[in-house]
Order: C-alpha cells, then structure tokens, then sequence
C-alpha cells in the first residue's frame, strides 16, 4: 500500500529536527515513496533545497509548515503575557497555497513574533486559500482540548476550521506514539471525533530524524537545544517513543484497522499541484531616461564612459566592448549592469570608498567602463568569459566592496530607490562543526568539560569541514591519538558517536556578512520574512528565510555589499591627509609601478597591509622581493591552503630571481606563463593554455575551468577527452597532451580566479602606497579600525613605535574620543 509523511521535521526545525534534507529524500525514494512533505517548525528555510532534490529523485514535494496558532488574536491589546500557542500542520496544493504560506510564515516571524513565530486565525482566514490543514500532533488545539475534556469545544473549533480552510481541506491528524501519556487515549478520542463529525482522517509519524537508532542523538540535541544535560529529571526529551522515518508497509500495519488513515495521505499527496518557477530571471524595474530601453542605456553609458579609461580608444578595446555589450544584451542582463552602476556611481558621489572590485567581475570590460570595477581588464590580461559564459547562461554576480563604517548608508539607498519591502539582507545557517559538535554532545551527556575539551581538541582544524561530508569519521579513522582514545575509552566513543550524528546540523540562523536581495515585486511575493538576530538581541532589519543558493534559484537579484574595513582605513587616512597637509588623494588613479612602495614590502613593512600582513606571507615577501604589480597579484594566489601544500611558492620566487630555469612544456604556452615564470597559477591561464594547446573557444576553455574547479567527475572526463584530441590534432604531441593534463588534474586545488586576485592586489598596493607615504596618518586610521580589539591595539602600538611614530599620552585639554594625527613639530 502506498503511503505518503505528511509531517516531517528536518534540521531547520533548529536543534529540534535532527535529519537533513538528502537523508529524507533518500529514505522516501529507498520506500518508493511517491511524494513526501516537509513541515519545519515555525519556517520555510529548508523549502527550496527540499523542493529541488524531491524533483532530482522523482518524488513529488509537498511544501508545508508546522505552524503556532496564538491562543489570541495578534491585534487584541491585552495586559499581561500571552505566550499560549497551539500547533497546526498546514500543506500547500497550488501556488496559491505556496504564496500564502509564504505569507503566513513571514506574518508570524514579524508581527506574532513572541519566542515562537504564531499567527492568529484572522490571519488564517486571510490566507487559506490553496491549503490544506491537519489538526496537528497533541500540541494541536483540537486535540489539547479532547485531552482536557472540553467535548464540545473540540466540535466548535473542528466546525471553525473547516470553516476556514473548506471542509475538504481540513483532516484531523491521528499519529502512533504509544509511549507518550494519554497519546492512545487521545488518539480515541480522535477518532470518535471524526466518525461524529463526518470529518476525513490522516495518518502521520511527526518524523524528528531519519533511523530509530538516531534516537539517542536526537534525545542530545533536544538537551543541546534546552541547555540541559540527559541526567535531568524534568527536561525536554522525545526518547519514549518512535520518531523516525517509518516505511509506509510498517505505517500501514500500525493502522490497519483505519486504512482509509494511510489511503488519505496518497489522495492528499495527489491533490498537490506545485510548480515554483526556477531559473527564471526577475530583476526589480530600473528607472529608465525616456525613449531608452535597458539595452539601449547601458549601450550607451558603456561607449560614453569608455573614453574616461582610454586615450586612445583601440580596435581591440573597441572589439572587446561590443562583444561583451552583445553576449550581456543577448543574456538579458543589461539591466542587472544598470542596477549595480547606479548603486556603485551613488556611493561614490557620497564620498563612500568603493574596493576596485572582487571576484571574476572584474574581467569585464564593460564593469570598467561603467566604474563598477577600477582594474583594466586589458592591461592585466582579464578574461571577460571567466565572468559571463556565454555558453552556459548563468546570471553574472557582482561582489561589491564598501567601507564597512558606511555599509548601511548604501544599504539605505538601495531601500529607499526600490522599497523598504523590496529590499532585505539573507539569512545564512551556522552548522555544528566537529570540535563544537564534540563540545555539545559532552555537556548534554554530563560528561566532565575537561574530557570534552581534550576530544575536541583532537580534532585537527580544517576550515572548510563545514562543507565536508564524515569529517568526524575521517579523523577517528586517520588521527592516530583520537582514534586510540576512541577504541578505549567508552565515554569517549559515547560522546563521538553522538557528535558525529550532530556534525553538520543547523544550529543556528543569522544574517549573512554581505548578500542582499532586491526584487521586482514585495519580497513577500517571493521570499518569507524574518527579523534580523543581532548580538543585542534587538533588531529591526529584515532577512530572508531562503539562504542565498536559493534566492538565486528562484531567479532573485543576489547582491553582495561587503562591508570592508581596509577601506574605511584607507578613507579615513585619506581624509586626515587632506587635513593636515591639504592633499587631495585620489586612491582609485594611483599608478601602481612606484619602487618606494615595493621596497617597502620587500623588506617586511606588511603590519595594516592588505591581504599581505602576517608573518607566513610577510617571509615570503621578503624572499621574493616584489618589483611590479604582477608579484603582488600571484603572492596573493600563491598564498592559499592547496598552492602551499603544493609548495608553489618557492618555485615561483626562485624563477622570479633566477635561481630556477623558467620553462615550458610547449611553446604555445609561453604567451600566457610568461608572466608567472612558466608556472600556471590562476584559472585564467588554464582557459588561455586550453585556447592555445587544444583549439578551445573561451566559453569550451570556462567550462573546463570549471569541471576542474569543481570537480565534477562526468563534466571532467569529457574535458579530458576533448582537450587531449584538441592538444593532439595542433600539436601533433600525444606526449604534450598527456603531460598538460598531468598539470590539469590537480590545479583545481590550487587555481586562483586572477580577476579576483587582482581586485584585491589593487587594495593592497593603495594600503602599501599609504604606509610608505603617510605612516602616521595611516597607523591612526589602523589604530581606530582596532579600537575593540584589545590585542590587536597592543600589537599596533608596538608597531608604532618600530617606525618612530609617537604615540602622546592621553591629554584632557588635546585628546577626542579616537586617536587624531599631528602634524610633527
């Protein structure tokens, strides 16, 4: 018989749900599920993933929430406290549905908001269309009142109910959880109601996590979540019964006297009709000069502005911009250009200090030409196809640098020029790490902190175990010490065991450091709603419940402003320069080949430096002994966790000096490793060698740039093949072909975006130029970056003084509330 969960929790039911969205989706399909439904707690945050990957695996999605139901309406101004609350499962069938759940989400996290997220049954009324209702588990209101003997309250509100969501579209919901008091009693009760009434039934599971032997984890995670420890007599638990995804064979048999329980989820499954748009680009409406299309304007912006950059205008520069002005028009993102130029152009008319650029962004010429981006493509040899590929359309993303001190004055603009409701930052979810997973599962055991700590401390530190599937599973099986601790000792193997079923589950939501998202419609018409979480506590800013993988599936403009205090540095030395000694700095037009500045990183003078500070690089510089911008763009590749491991680095500064013969595997590749001494290091170079060994288009070489990047194992034995024939039929060398792609394999470990790099070298020769020509103005910016941070402070004084800079003692006559530059005596 087939059967369909209806209510189902994953891990962004937060420290509550243990289960991640692939492990449901894989149970479903492991019982041939036809559909499955997935009904968080309070919020939609799993809503798209979940949607996506029950399509990749053919099961059909059904989105839905566990909602609060407020005991009183969210209107009534009442004294005293209400915190009384009931649980409602609700299903969306139709887009209709989706968009009021949706609504009902964000209603009940803005405005019924009192530590869970309710909304009342106005709102209910207000937003049933295209939902189906389930009478919830024992904390529903029909159910609370069976349990306390209020008969004929449980039959007014079932009549409420179906009054609101259509008597075709509300079931009471009957569960098996017969280790839960007064859970069989209730479940009688149930069902004497619905025959009384004529009111159809549901079987669910109330599923908290996938297999039954994850009980113990979950029981840990509850603790985690309630701060408690197992050993409490009165705390939060689940562990007296079943919670885990059932087989629809065993739900079948748990209600085999009330089939037509199991036969319901299916009709209701099959009432489910779906379809969120994805991929579909929806930019907000950009205010355009009459008679001009996005086109159009930017057409004619780009070719305007372009004479700023250039004197004389080449062919070639001339080339360049027509065909990236046609593959931007013919992807249809013209107005997307428009948008960012206009933010960008804004914050520099307010003074606000925006970075050269970040990311593969700043490979376009057209970004250059409309000053989004302040590095020439040209001079540095940037690939526009590493940004847009035109190919495989897929939206191009702007990175967007501010000073972090004035973030929320662009922030604001972006508000007011499209509206409040059209604009909000994007929720980002911190997830239990190994140490910390280790941490928690110990404390919730009652295992000493001590012993939990030196667990922990095992673990070695990988910074991108977060995105690592088994982590924890991989050291005990490779660090020897862990693993013998592991054998030995069975509170250690109790506490892992434990963390390892927590590693990688969501412990918390926040707001992410620098995506927002703009829409055309209200954000609501798209997204649910949240309240930021600040440290205090307190906030009035908006995020998205969608993280930002999923603002961007659902075709939303995703823009990241950063806020950067380098250049909140660099503004601030700027404007104590013009004070003091009447200079206007202009940042953005310095020319980067000044000796002075490269002597000054070549003998260590790294300290505010940006993205060179720091004593692995700092050695590194002085061994290299910088004397163009081309140096500081590869140390800045170079120094990365995969060309370290690599051991790059030394090869590189040894051609760079001429310790080391510099070398070719072909001719054809002089050209594009010229510049890095022979050795390839940014994904442009490996797109340039595939154009000049194999005969690759730019967009054929982006796409292999990106196989390897991303290691995608189909896409890449294609591109073997591809670029091994290529390398063959033009240079008649198998031996050459075999041996470039001995290069390709591995690269993708260590394969820096060169537009990217070069973005960030920008900052850090503005940074360097500022410390060799205005220490001191530059050390007070530094030292009021770091006023928080104690530690640092000490360290910068100290710096201080090795460049005979005096730092004057505090003054009640002369001193301000920050440190301020003098002139010398």
């Amino acid at each position: 018989m087939k059967f369909v969960h209806l209510h189902t929790h994953s891990h962004y039911s937060l420290l509550d749900g243990l289960s991640k969205i692939d492990a449901l989706v894989d149970k479903a399909h492991e019982y041939d599920m036809p559909a499955l439904a997935l009904t968080d707690h309070g919020n939609l945050y799993g809503a798209i993933e979940f949607y996506q990957k029950c399509k990749k695996a053919d099961i059909k999605p059904i989105l839905g929430i566990e909602t609060y139901i407020a005991k009183r309406s969210l209107a009534e101004k009442v004294s005293g406290v209400d915190h009384k609350r009931y649980h409602l499962t609700v299903l969306a069938t139709s887009m209709e549905g989706w968009k009021n759940l949706i609504k009902l989400a964000t209603i009940a996290n803005l405005e019924g908001f009192y530590y869970k997220p309710r909304v009342d049954k106005e709102t209910l009324r207000k937003h049933a269309g295209g939902l189906i209702a389930l009478s919830g588990c024992m904390g529903g209101e029909i159910p609370q009142a069976l349990l306390s003997g209020e008969q004929e309250r449980a039959e007014d509100l079932l009549k409420e109910y179906r009054e609101i969501f259509g008597s075709e579209n509300f079931f009471i919901e009957l569960s098996y959880h017969p280790g839960i008091p007064n859970h069989e009693n209730l479940q009688n009760l149930l069902r004497q109601l619905a025959e009384k009434t004529g009111t159809p039934v549901v079987a669910t599971q109330d599923i908290h996590y996938t297999n039954s032997e994850d009980a113990p984890a979950q029981d840990v995670l509850l603790a985690v979540q309630t701060n408690s420890r197992l050993d409490d007599d009165d705390r939060l638990t689940m562990k007296n019964d079943d919670f885990s995804f059932r087989s629809g064979e065993e739900m079948a048999r748990l209600f085999e006297d009330l089939p037509e329980a199991i036969e319901n989820t299916v009709k209701i499954a099959e009432r489910v009709n779906l379809e969120i748009p994805l991929g579909i680009l929806q930019l907000p409406h950009f205010e355009l000069p009459h008679g001009e299309t996005a086109e159009s304007f930017l057409s004619k912006l780009a070719t305007k502005n372009l004479s700023q950059r250039y004197n004389p205008i080449t062919k070639e520069i001339e080339d360049r911009l027509s065909y990236e002005l046609g593959v931007i028009v013919k992807s249809g993102f013209a107005e997307y250009f428009l948008i960012v130029h206009d933010i960008v152009q804004w914050a520099k008319s307010r003074g606000i200090i925006v970075g050269p650029g970040r990311g593969s962004g700043v490979g376009s010429l057209v970004a250059y030409s409309l000053q989004i981006t302040n590095v020439d493509p040209i001079r540095y040899n940037l690939l526009f196809e590493r940004f847009m590929n035109p190919e495989r359309i897929s939206p191009p993303d702007f990175d967007l640098d501010f000073a972090d001190t004035r973030r929320d004055e662009v922030l604001e603009y972006a508000a007011q020029k499209y509206g409040k409701d059209h604009v909000a930052q994007i929720i980002t979810f911190g997830t239990m790490a190994a140490r910390a997973a280790i941490r928690d599962a110990g404390r919730a055991l009652g295992f000493p902190l001590a012993l939990a700590d030196q667990v922990a401390k095992l673990v070695p530190f990988n910074p991108n175990q977060g995105k690592k599937e088994n982590y924890l599973r991989e050291c005990i099986e490779h660090v020897v010490e862990l693993k013998d601790l592991y054998a030995r000792n069975p509170d250690v193997k109790k506490m892992v065991d434990a963390a390892e079923k927590l590693e990688g589950v969501v412990r918390h939501a926040s707001t992410h450091a620098c995506a927002v998202v703009i829409t055309k419609e209200p954000l609501v018409t798209y997204v649910p709603l949240q309240r930021a979480t600040e440290r205090d506590g307190k906030s009035e800013s908006l995020v998205t419940q969608f993280e930002m993988h999923a603002i961007e599936d659902l075709g939303l403009l995703k823009i990241d402003f950063l806020g950067l205090s380098n250049l909140s540095i660099i503004e601030e030395t700027v404007k104590r320069i013009k004070k003091l000694h009447g200079k206007d700095i202009d940042i953005d037009t310095l020319e980067v080949d000044d000796p002075k500045v490269y002597k000054t990183l070549a003998i260590g003078k790294t300290i505010g430096v940006f993205q060179l500070e720091g004593t692995g690089m700092t050695r590194y510089l002085k061994e290299l002994k910088p004397t163009n911008f081309e140096d500081i763009i590869a140390i800045i590749s170079l120094y990365r966790p995969g060309a370290l491991d690599a051991g790059t680095i030394p090869h590189y500064i040894a051609r760079k000096n001429g310790r080391e013969e510099v070398t070719y595997l072909h001719s054809k590749l002089e050209p594009v490793l010229k510049n890095t001494y022979g050795i390839m290091i940014y994904q442009e170079q490996l797109m340039q060698a595939a154009q000049a060994l194999a005969g690759f288009t730019m967009p054929q070489a982006d796409t292999l740039r990106k196989a390897v990047g991303k290691k995608i194992r189909k896409l890449l034995t294609e591109q073997k093949e591809k670029l091994i024939s290529g390398i063959i039929k033009n240079t008649g060398s198998e031996r050459v072909a075999q041996e470039f792609w001995k290069l390709v394999e591995p690269f993708g470990r260590y394969g820096f975006n060169r537009s990217h790099a070069a973005g960030y070298a920008t900052i850090a020769y503005q940074t360097a130029w500022l410390k060799t020509y205005y220490p001191t103005e530059f050390m007070t910016s530094l030292l009021n970056a770091e006023e928080k941070n104690i530690e640092r402070m000490t360290f910068l004084l100290g710096e201080a003084a090795t460049e005979n800079i005096t730092i004057l003692p505090p003054d009640v006559n002369e001193s301000r509330a920050l440190y301020i530059a003098c002139k010398s005596p």
